[in-house]
C-alpha cells in the first residue's frame, strides 16, 4: 500500500471562503489570488472552488495560461505587471490586465505595438516600500499612461503593509487619497485584512478587493482573531496516519538530538509525516496535532519522514490512527493551520506553499 499521508483541497471551502469575504466587503469585486501555484493549493485544483471569483490575479504568464487553459475568460491580473518587453505581446494575446509600478514598465508600453488597448493597475507606494511610484511622482506616472494609444483604462491600487496589525491601514489610506484625489478610475487597495477589518466602509473597499489567504481559510490577522471569527474553512487538510506506537518511560529521550526527555512514563506514536513532506522541521515540542479527532502535540524534533506525538490524551490510538497536521478532522474537529505555523514561528502561507511534491493530493468537493 503507498505511505498513508495524503492531503484534500476543499473547493466547498473555498466557495464558502468566497461567499464570506463578498459578507465583508459587499458590493465591491473581487480577485482570486492564485500566486503561488494557488498558495500551494494548485491552480488546477482549486480553480472549481474559485471560479465565483471577478477575476483571478497571479504573478507570471505561465500561471496566466493555466488559468486561461481552464476555460476563463473573465480578467486576469498581473499582480507585478510584466517583466520585460516581449511579455506584452503574451498580455495582449491572452486579454491579461496588468500591473505598472516602475518607469520601465511605462516606457516598455510605449513601444508596445498592439491593437487592442491595455489595462493597467497603476500602484502607488503609499508607505510599505516595495513596489509602487511614490507620492511625489505618481500623478505624473498617471498622465503618461493616459497620453499612451497602448493604454486604455488604468486603475490605481496601493498595497497595506499592517491591515493586520495595531498600526492598521489610516496613515497608508490617507496618503493614497491624496495622491488619487481627483483621478478617474477605478480603486483596489484591500488585502485579506483590509477587506475583513475595513470592508464595510465602502470607500476603502473601492471597486476590488485582493485577499489572498483568506481564501484559503487561514485568519490574516491571527492570533488576534481566528479562522473562525471571519467565517473562513480550511481549503486544505494535510492527513496521515499513525505508524508505529510505543512506551516510553521516565528520563528517556525521542528523536535527534535527544532534544525531549520524558518527565515521565508516557506513550508515543510515530507519524508519516516529515519535513520532507512539508512539515516545518523547526517545529517545537508542542506543535498542536489530532489524533483520530483528539488534540495532542508533538515530541521531540521532526525528522524527514517521521514525526513523534504524544498519545496520552488518546489512549486508545494504535498504528493506522488518523493524525491531522492541520484542516479538517475526524467527527467534525478541526486544527487551523495558523495554530501550526505560530509556535513554528511562522504563517500559513508558509505551509501551504511548502507542501512537497511527493505528497499525494486530492480534491474533494461537497
Amino acid at each position: 500500500m503507498p505511505r498513508p499521508i495524503q492531503a484534500t483541497i476543499h473547493t466547498a471551502a473555498l466557495r464558502h471562503n468566497l461567499a464570506s469575504l463578498r459578507t465583508a466587503a459587499p458590493g465591491a469585486r473581487l480577485w482570486a489570488i492564485v500566486k503561488a501555484n494557488a498558495y500551494g493549493h494548485g491552480i488546477e485544483r482549486a480553480y472549481e472552488g474559485l471560479r465565483g471569483a471577478d477575476g483571478f490575479a497571479l504573478l507570471d504568464l505561465a500561471e496566466a495560461e493555466r488559468v486561461r487553459a481552464l476555460g476563463w475568460r473573465g480578467p486576469i491580473l498581473l499582480l507585478e505587471g510584466v517583466f520585460e518587453p516581449r511579455d506584452l505581446e503574451t498580455c495582449s494575446r491572452l486579454g491579461l490586465w496588468h500591473a505598472v509600478h516602475g518607469d520601465a514598465q511605462i516606457d516598455w508600453l510605449a513601444t508596445h505595438k498592439t491593437h487592442a488597448p491595455h489595462r493597467v493597475f497603476l500602484k502607488l507606494n503609499s508607505g510599505m516600500n516595495r513596489l509602487g511610484f511614490s507620492p511625489d511622482r505618481f500623478r505624473a506616472a498617471y498622465a503618461r499612461l493616459a497620453a499612451l494609444p497602448q493604454v486604455d483604462e488604468i486603475s490605481l491600487m496601493t498595497h497595506f503593509s499592517d491591515a493586520d496589525g495595531d498600526k492598521g491601514i489610516a496613515a497608508q489610506w490617507a496618503v493614497f487619497q491624496h495622491a488619487t484625489d481627483g483621478l478617474p478610475g477605478e480603486r483596489s487597495v484591500c488585502n485579506s485584512a483590509a477587506t475583513l477589518r475595513h470592508g464595510q466602509d465602502a470607500a476603502v473597499r473601492g471597486d476590488w478587493v485582493r485577499p489572498g489567504i483568506a481564501a484559503y481559510g487561514s485568519s490574516p490577522d491571527f492570533p488576534r482573531h481566528g479562522a473562525a471569527h471571519w467565517g473562513l474553512r480550511p481549503a486544505m487538510t494535510l492527513e496521515s496516519k499513525l505508524i508505529a506506537a510505543s512506551a516510553v518511560q521516565a528520563g528517556e529521550s525521542i528523536g535527534y538530538g535527544s532534544i525531549f526527555t520524558a518527565d515521565a512514563p508516557l506513550r508515543v506514536g510515530v507519524v508519516a509525516c516529515g519535513y520532507a513532506d512539508g512539515y516545518p522541521r523547526h517545529a517545537p515540542t508542542g506543535t498542536p496535532v489530532l489524533v483520530d479527532g483528539v488534540r495532542t502535540r508533538t515530541l521531540g524534533r521532526v525528522s524527514m519522514d517521521m514525526i513523534t506525538v504524544d498519545l496520552t490524551p488518546v489512549p486508545a490510538a494504535q498504528a493506522g490512527s488518523v493524525v491531522t497536521l492541520w484542516g479538517e478532522g475526524p467527527h467534525g474537529t478541526r486544527l487551523p493551520i495558523d495554530e501550526v505555523a505560530q509556535p513554528c514561528g511562522t504563517v500559513g502561507y508558509e505551509l501551504m506553499c511548502a507542501l512537497a511534491q511527493r505528497v499525494p493530493v486530492v480534491v474533494a468537493g461537497e
